[in-house]
Formats: C-alpha cells, structure tokens, sequence
C-alpha cells in the first residue's frame, strides 16, 4: 500500500502527515512539484516477463511521459530478493544527492522508499506496484530500496548518461526512518 509520511526536515521521529490515501498523496505531493500516479499494466507481468514486455505493457503511460517531459531514454531495473550486493546497492542510493533532470521510476513490482528534502521538510514517499513518481531536477532526496530488496521498475531519463547523482553533502539522510 503506497504511502506518504511528512516530517520537519529536522525531527525525523515525529510525523506531521501520514496517509495511505492515493488522492490526498498525489495532492500532497503536487503541492510541491513532485508527480504521483499510479497506473494499469495492459497486460499481465510475472516474473518470467521480459524488459521489453513490461515495457510494452505500460506503453501508452511511458509514451505520454515521454512526451510531456521530453523523455529520451526508458529502461527496466530488477532486484531480486537475495541478491549478495544488496547491502552495498542499498548503500549506493542512502546519501542526499540531487539529479539535473527528473528522476522517474514506475514501479512494476516491490518497492522502494523515496525521501525528498523539499523546503524544511521531508516527504517519505513508500512507491509500491502501480506507483509512479517523478522527482523534478535539482531537488534533494535519498532512496531506500530495504535490506533485502525486490523490484522492479521502469526508468525514464532526459539524458543517455542515465542516473547521474550529485551529493549534497548533507547528513540528513541518517537522520530519518528507512525500511526494513
């Protein structure tokens, strides 16, 4: 079940907005430029469904993104639980960074904890199957994908280099729940 949980950028153990509601997520959200929708495969996905398939089923959705945004490159990551690496991937995305463009990622199975510094709060963003969330370029956040993840989602990017992370040099990423 999505969710979204607001803190003061610097109290991270009590929670001033918390709601499982997927229209007051999305409103929450828009109120500070981040996008949140979730979407219908087309078609079934299991486990045994290639990138290209996966990407073929949400095609409409990526296609209008693409367009809105001026998308050039689109991609599929998987995770599998059990992966030896988890613990340095996990590592790899626990740092305040910025992008200079969107980050986008569908969801297309499992999940992942995006924290966004937006202001003097941070917004948990829990994505789960179906959730997709565009955080706009230049904003502050952290990405948690668990101890031992899976998923796997669908990546939208305006540049070839793909996923390009600047840090911020910021601590505050310690400071704030993750998931298990």
């Amino acid at each position: 079940m999505s969710q979204l949980t607001i803190f003061a950028d610097c109290n991270g153990d009590n929670a001033l907005l918390q709601s499982i509601d997927a229209s007051e997520i999305t409103t929450e959200l828009a109120k500070v430029n981040v996008r949140f929708e979730q979407w219908q495969a087309t078609e079934t996905i299991t486990t045994d469904t290639s990138h290209e398939e996966t990407i073929n089923a949400y095609s409409a959705d990526i296609e209008r993104l693409k367009q809105q945004g001026k998308y050039q490159t689109v991609d599929v990551i998987s995770l599998a639980k059990g992966n030896p690496s988890a613990k340095e991937l996990r590592a790899k995305f626990l740092f305040e960074h910025t992008h200079c463009e969107d980050e986008v990622r569908f969801f297309v199975k499992g999940q992942g904890l995006f924290c966004l510094h937006i202001n003097d709060k941070v917004y948990q963003v829990l994505c789960q199957q179906g959730d997709l969330i565009s955080v706009p370029e230049l904003t502050p956040h952290w990405f948690d994908m668990g101890s031992d993840p899976e998923f796997t989602a669908i990546r939208l990017f305006n540049n070839t280099e793909g996923w390009v992370a600047q840090s911020t040099e910021s601590e505050i990423a310690t400071q704030f729940p993750l998931l298990d």
